[in-house]
Protein backbone atom coordinates (compact mmCIF):
# COMPACT_ATOMS: atom_id res chain seq x y z
CA UNK A 1 0.00 0.00 0.00
CA UNK A 2 1.44 2.98 -1.17
CA UNK A 3 2.35 5.94 1.68
CA UNK A 4 -0.57 8.51 2.35
CA UNK A 5 1.34 11.57 2.00
CA UNK A 6 0.93 14.28 5.21
CA UNK A 7 0.65 17.93 4.07
CA UNK A 8 0.48 20.52 7.49
CA UNK A 9 -1.93 22.92 6.66
CA UNK A 10 -0.72 26.40 7.37
CA UNK A 11 2.02 24.59 9.22
CA UNK A 12 -0.46 22.71 12.04
CA UNK A 13 -2.95 24.99 12.25
CA UNK A 14 -4.89 23.01 14.70
CA UNK A 15 -2.35 23.08 17.53
CA UNK A 16 -0.88 26.67 16.92
CA UNK A 17 -1.12 30.07 15.41
CA UNK A 18 -1.19 29.27 11.61
CA UNK A 19 1.08 30.24 9.39
CA UNK A 20 3.88 30.97 12.27
CA UNK A 21 7.18 29.75 12.35
CA UNK A 22 5.73 27.59 15.73
CA UNK A 23 2.96 26.34 13.55
CA UNK A 24 5.49 25.40 10.94
CA UNK A 25 7.50 23.43 13.81
CA UNK A 26 4.50 21.79 15.13
CA UNK A 27 3.71 20.46 11.88
CA UNK A 28 7.32 18.67 11.70
CA UNK A 29 7.08 17.27 15.16
CA UNK A 30 3.36 15.46 14.88
CA UNK A 31 5.39 13.82 11.50
CA UNK A 32 4.37 16.22 8.22
CA UNK A 33 6.29 15.41 5.11
CA UNK A 34 5.13 18.48 3.88
CA UNK A 35 4.52 22.17 5.09
CA UNK A 36 1.60 24.50 3.27
CA UNK A 37 2.18 27.68 3.65
CA UNK A 38 0.93 31.04 1.85
CA UNK A 39 2.35 33.95 0.42
CA UNK A 40 1.66 37.73 -0.23
CA UNK A 41 4.30 40.12 -2.15
CA UNK A 42 4.43 43.21 0.42
CA UNK A 43 7.67 45.47 -0.39
CA UNK A 44 9.20 43.27 -2.31
CA UNK A 45 9.48 40.53 0.33
CA UNK A 46 7.28 37.43 0.28
CA UNK A 47 5.20 37.16 3.57
CA UNK A 48 3.67 34.27 4.69
CA UNK A 49 -0.10 34.65 5.33
CA UNK A 50 -3.46 33.58 4.26
CA UNK A 51 -6.11 36.10 4.73
CA UNK A 52 -6.20 39.39 2.15
CA UNK A 53 -7.01 41.33 4.88
CA UNK A 54 -5.34 41.21 9.22
CA UNK A 55 -8.07 40.77 11.10
CA UNK A 56 -8.73 37.34 11.76
CA UNK A 57 -5.48 35.99 12.78
CA UNK A 58 -3.71 39.19 14.18
CA UNK A 59 -4.15 42.63 16.04
CA UNK A 60 -3.71 44.44 13.06
CA UNK A 61 -6.40 46.05 10.11
CA UNK A 62 -7.00 46.49 6.89
CA UNK A 63 -5.84 44.62 3.64
CA UNK A 64 -2.14 43.08 3.88
CA UNK A 65 -1.38 43.95 0.44
CA UNK A 66 -2.31 47.85 1.40
CA UNK A 67 0.46 47.63 4.63
CA UNK A 68 3.68 48.34 4.88
CA UNK A 69 6.61 45.71 5.75
CA UNK A 70 7.58 47.68 8.56
CA UNK A 71 3.92 47.74 9.61
CA UNK A 72 3.18 43.95 9.25
CA UNK A 73 6.42 43.00 11.20
CA UNK A 74 4.92 44.91 14.43
CA UNK A 75 1.69 42.59 14.35
CA UNK A 76 0.98 39.50 16.85
CA UNK A 77 -0.08 36.59 14.77
CA UNK A 78 -0.91 34.68 17.63
CA UNK A 79 0.03 33.90 21.03
CA UNK A 80 3.02 35.99 20.93
CA UNK A 81 4.08 35.09 16.81
CA UNK A 82 5.05 37.36 14.13
CA UNK A 83 3.91 36.97 10.34
CA UNK A 84 6.68 35.72 9.10
CA UNK A 85 9.01 36.14 6.03
CA UNK A 86 9.32 33.43 2.99
CA UNK A 87 13.11 33.41 3.47
CA UNK A 88 12.98 32.91 7.28
CA UNK A 89 10.17 29.48 6.72
CA UNK A 90 12.80 28.56 4.29
CA UNK A 91 15.68 28.77 6.63
CA UNK A 92 13.84 27.02 9.67
CA UNK A 93 12.69 24.12 7.84
CA UNK A 94 16.04 23.35 5.79
CA UNK A 95 15.11 20.80 3.33
CA UNK A 96 13.73 18.72 6.72
CA UNK A 97 10.48 18.28 4.79
CA UNK A 98 8.88 19.77 1.68
CA UNK A 99 7.19 23.37 1.24
CA UNK A 100 4.44 23.71 -0.31
CA UNK A 101 4.10 27.38 -1.27
CA UNK A 102 0.36 28.78 -2.26
CA UNK A 103 0.37 31.59 -4.13
CA UNK A 104 -2.40 34.18 -2.65
CA UNK A 105 -1.10 37.36 -4.26
CA UNK A 106 -0.65 39.44 -7.48
CA UNK A 107 3.37 39.04 -8.74
CA UNK A 108 3.99 36.38 -6.39
CA UNK A 109 5.20 33.70 -9.35
CA UNK A 110 8.10 36.18 -10.40
CA UNK A 111 9.08 36.82 -6.67
CA UNK A 112 8.74 33.27 -5.34
CA UNK A 113 10.86 31.80 -8.28
CA UNK A 114 13.66 34.26 -7.18
CA UNK A 115 13.64 33.34 -3.93
CA UNK A 116 13.81 29.58 -4.38
CA UNK A 117 17.07 30.76 -6.45
CA UNK A 118 18.36 32.58 -3.63
CA UNK A 119 17.73 29.29 -1.16
CA UNK A 120 19.07 26.77 -3.43
CA UNK A 121 21.94 28.67 -4.17
CA UNK A 122 22.66 28.92 -0.65
CA UNK A 123 22.16 26.07 0.83
CA UNK A 124 21.69 23.16 -1.68
CA UNK A 125 18.78 21.09 -1.89
CA UNK A 126 16.74 20.39 -5.41
CA UNK A 127 13.58 21.87 -6.71
CA UNK A 128 11.43 18.48 -5.74
CA UNK A 129 11.63 20.07 -2.65
CA UNK A 130 8.99 22.50 -3.23
CA UNK A 131 5.27 22.01 -4.75
CA UNK A 132 4.05 25.68 -6.03
CA UNK A 133 0.04 25.51 -5.55
CA UNK A 134 -3.16 28.20 -6.60
CA UNK A 135 -6.13 29.17 -7.32
CA UNK A 136 -4.80 31.40 -10.32
CA UNK A 137 -3.93 29.96 -13.17
CA UNK A 138 -2.03 33.16 -14.39
CA UNK A 139 0.74 32.85 -11.49
CA UNK A 140 0.85 29.15 -12.26
CA UNK A 141 1.61 29.70 -15.38
CA UNK A 142 4.27 32.06 -15.22
CA UNK A 143 6.24 30.15 -12.15
CA UNK A 144 5.94 27.12 -14.88
CA UNK A 145 7.51 29.41 -17.52
CA UNK A 146 10.00 30.60 -15.10
CA UNK A 147 10.81 27.62 -13.74
CA UNK A 148 10.02 24.66 -15.57
CA UNK A 149 12.11 22.50 -13.14
CA UNK A 150 8.76 23.44 -10.59
CA UNK A 151 6.41 21.25 -9.42
CA UNK A 152 2.61 23.10 -9.28
CA UNK A 153 -0.48 21.86 -8.07
CA UNK A 154 -4.18 23.70 -9.23
CA UNK A 155 -6.26 24.45 -6.22
CA UNK A 156 -9.43 23.42 -7.27
CA UNK A 157 -12.96 24.34 -4.66
CA UNK A 158 -15.56 22.71 -7.12
CA UNK A 159 -15.99 19.89 -9.21
CA UNK A 160 -15.10 20.71 -12.67
CA UNK A 161 -17.35 19.47 -15.86
CA UNK A 162 -13.43 18.79 -17.13
CA UNK A 163 -12.56 17.18 -14.19
CA UNK A 164 -8.74 17.46 -14.47
CA UNK A 165 -8.14 18.86 -17.80
CA UNK A 166 -7.62 22.11 -16.88
CA UNK A 167 -4.74 21.11 -14.70
CA UNK A 168 -2.85 18.84 -17.17
CA UNK A 169 -3.14 21.82 -19.62
CA UNK A 170 -1.15 23.75 -16.96
CA UNK A 171 1.70 21.07 -16.95
CA UNK A 172 0.52 20.69 -13.35
CA UNK A 173 1.89 18.06 -10.79
CA UNK A 174 -1.00 17.90 -8.77
CA UNK A 175 -4.57 18.90 -8.21
CA UNK A 176 -5.39 20.51 -4.82
CA UNK A 177 -9.34 19.84 -4.75
CA UNK A 178 -12.20 20.11 -1.75
CA UNK A 179 -12.29 17.68 0.38
CA UNK A 180 -16.56 18.23 0.42
CA UNK A 181 -17.13 17.25 -3.60
CA UNK A 182 -14.11 14.94 -4.22
CA UNK A 183 -15.22 11.94 -6.20
CA UNK A 184 -14.09 8.90 -7.52
CA UNK A 185 -14.59 10.00 -11.20
CA UNK A 186 -12.19 13.09 -10.32
CA UNK A 187 -9.45 10.67 -8.79
CA UNK A 188 -9.86 8.32 -11.49
CA UNK A 189 -9.28 11.17 -14.48
CA UNK A 190 -6.47 12.64 -12.34
CA UNK A 191 -4.62 9.77 -12.18
CA UNK A 192 -4.92 8.99 -15.78
CA UNK A 193 -3.80 12.13 -16.74
CA UNK A 194 -0.39 11.43 -14.31
CA UNK A 195 -1.58 13.62 -12.05
CA UNK A 196 -1.26 13.52 -7.96
CA UNK A 197 -4.05 13.94 -6.11
CA UNK A 198 -4.00 16.24 -2.52
CA UNK A 199 -7.28 17.07 -1.23
CA UNK A 200 -7.91 20.03 1.47
CA UNK A 201 -8.86 20.16 4.59
CA UNK A 202 -9.17 16.43 6.13
CA UNK A 203 -9.50 17.28 9.59
CA UNK A 204 -11.54 14.32 10.88
CA UNK A 205 -11.01 10.07 10.68
CA UNK A 206 -14.27 9.32 9.18
CA UNK A 207 -13.23 12.20 6.29
CA UNK A 208 -9.51 10.30 6.41
CA UNK A 209 -10.78 7.27 5.52
CA UNK A 210 -13.22 8.71 3.02
CA UNK A 211 -10.47 9.91 1.11
CA UNK A 212 -8.47 6.69 1.81
CA UNK A 213 -10.76 5.12 0.08
CA UNK A 214 -11.02 6.91 -3.08
CA UNK A 215 -7.54 6.63 -3.09
CA UNK A 216 -6.01 9.62 -3.06
CA UNK A 217 -2.05 10.25 -2.56
CA UNK A 218 -2.11 12.83 0.29
CA UNK A 219 -4.07 15.25 2.12
CA UNK A 220 -3.93 18.59 3.76
CA UNK A 221 -4.88 18.55 7.39
CA UNK A 222 -4.45 20.85 10.30
CA UNK A 223 -4.14 18.23 12.38
CA UNK A 224 -0.64 16.18 11.19
CA UNK A 225 -0.78 13.64 13.80
CA UNK A 226 -4.07 12.52 12.19
CA UNK A 227 -2.53 11.03 8.89
CA UNK A 228 1.46 10.53 10.32
CA UNK A 229 0.06 8.87 13.45
CA UNK A 230 2.53 10.30 15.38
CA UNK A 231 2.07 10.46 19.37
CA UNK A 232 -1.20 8.60 18.95
CA UNK A 233 -1.63 5.52 20.57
Amino acid sequence: MKKLLCFGHRGAAGHAPENTLTSVETAIALGADWIEIDVYLVDGELVVFHDARLERTTNGQGYLEKQSLDYLRTLDAGEGERIPLLREVLERVDHRVGINIELKGAHTAAATARQLDLYLSASGGNWEQFLISSFNHHELRLVKQLRPQLRTGVLIYCLPLDYARMAEALGAYSIHPSCEFLNRSLVIDAHQRGLKVFPYTVNDEETLAQMKALEVDGVFTDYPELVSGVGRG
